[in-house]
């Protein structure tokens, strides 16, 4: 999931080299933290945040077809 998250991020942002994702384990699931450049925020998150939700669409797709819970943090 976190490489299908950091992809994703390359692809949209201007300054790739600075997308950092991390990933964290659970009982809970699986929370996937995304950080980008300052300037590259935006892009990210789209107007009234609908790229963000659809990068949370894909992945948590993804993780049902895995049966993960998974979570998307945008930092």
């Amino acid at each position: 999931m976190k490489e299908l998250v950091e992809t994703i991020a390359k692809a949209l942002v201007d300054a790739p080299d600075q997308v950092v994702v991390t990933e964290q384990t659970s009982e809970k699931g699986t929370l996937i933290t995304l950080k980008v450049a300052q300037a590259d925020i935006g892009k990210v998150i789209g107007k009234q945040g609908k790229v963000a939700n659809a990068i949370r669409s894909v992945v948590k797709a993804a993780g049902i077809r895995k049966g993960v819970h998974v979570m998307v943090d945008i930092e």
